[in-house]
């Protein structure tokens, strides 16, 4: 295996990465913008007020995304074991 296999595995696996992170990412930040407008407008400053919504949601995020994040490291995988079998 030479550096460009190793640099291509490596920009395959940061590029998982996003692909797994990325809607739960998106679904925090989204609820979190959605909460703080809701604080901005009625003038409640609560802290611990942001954290139960945004841990909920990502929490039911998580489930909704949990086959395709399966799919995705599950043809990772195989990607990588056909590469490595080939050597």
């Amino acid at each position: 295996m030479n550096s460009s296999e190793t640099l291509d595995f490596a920009r395959e696996a940061v590029w998982l990465v996003l692909q797994m992170s990325g809607p739960i990412m998106l679904v925090g930040l989204s609820v979190g913008l959605v909460i703080a407008l809701l604080q901005a407008l009625t003038q409640v400053q609560e802290m611990t007020l942001v954290f139960v919504p945004k841990i909920v949601a990502i929490f039911l995020a998580l489930l909704l995304f949990m086959p395709l994040m399966g799919s995705l490291l599950g043809g990772f995988m195989l990607r990588i074991v056909d590469r490595v079998a080939s050597l």
